[in-house]
């Protein structure tokens, strides 16, 4: 296996690996169950609570649930606003950086010279790297969120876990993150590498024995040299004539 190959083989597994963590994130969010009620220190309990970044929902003890949107999206808390530019943002760079990568691997032969397919996947990772970022600190912060209400002994309204969606959306960012930095590695690194060698190969030496079309430059001349060979060949051609030609 060659040095292409090996970085071929490399963009296929970063690709289907940025691919499946950002699946993973887009399912976070109509997913609904970002955080549930806890229900420790409760003997009964007649109805769960659960919801997202967009709505509530309560589900009774039969098993029935409804679902309300918020009403009111100024009266939201801060990091819910956040959460959501966050992961949008994540979701819109991870849309452009497939496209990008797409364009820029060895194996869809889409792009152009070499230099410019690894500019272009570099692009890709750096797309994915900061997709991932924002998704995992719009994770981490619902999720610590949740946690310092759960331990806050002075907190008396209703505390809520951890929900499935915020650990789906962990698993998704590294994902994106693992990929879009193993993607700007080896793009990075392949762009020096091709640009070494296309440097090297673009301007080959070239002697008067390798082609015949070579010139060599022309010689420069003082001017008061000039001047001299100039008088010696007209003296030269002045006595070549006899002195009974001139009257």
């Amino acid at each position: 296996m060659n040095y292409r190959e090996l970085i071929m083989y490399t963009e296929i597994g970063c690709f289907v690996l940025c691919v499946s963590g950002w699946i993973l994130v887009c399912s976070t969010m109509p997913t609904e169950y970002w955080n549930y009620s806890s229900i420790d220190g409760i003997v009964l309990t007649t109805a769960n609570y659960f919801s997202n970044l967009w709505k509530s929902c309560i589900s009774d003890s039969t098993g029935v649930s409804d679902c309300k949107e918020f009403p009111s999206l100024l009266a939201l808390p801060e990091y819910i606003h956040a959460c959501r530019a966050l992961i949008i943002t994540g979701i819109i760079l991870g849309f452009f950086g497939g496209v990008l990568a797409l364009i820029g691997m060895k194996c869809t032969k889409i792009g152009g010279s070499e230099i410019a397919n690894a500019r272009v996947t570099f692009a890709a990772g750096v797309n994915y790297l900061i997709a991932g970022l924002t998704s995992m600190i719009a994770f981490s912060w619902y999720g610590n969120k949740i946690r310092a209400e759960f331990v806050d002994p002075n907190f008396k309204a209703q505390k809520y876990e951890i929900g499935a969606a915020v650990f789906v959306g962990w698993g998704g960012s590294t994902l994106l993150i693992v990929g879009g930095l193993v993607y700007c590695i080896f793009a990075g690194r392949d762009g020096l590498r091709s640009r070494s060698n296309y440097i090297y190969k673009s301007a080959p030496y070239k002697t008067a024995s390798t082609t015949d079309t070579y010139r060599r430059p022309p010689r420069v001349v003082r001017k008061g040299k000039a001047i001299l060979e100039s008088r010696d060949n007209r003296s030269r051609i002045l006595r070549s004539f006899d002195r009974d030609a001139y009257v």
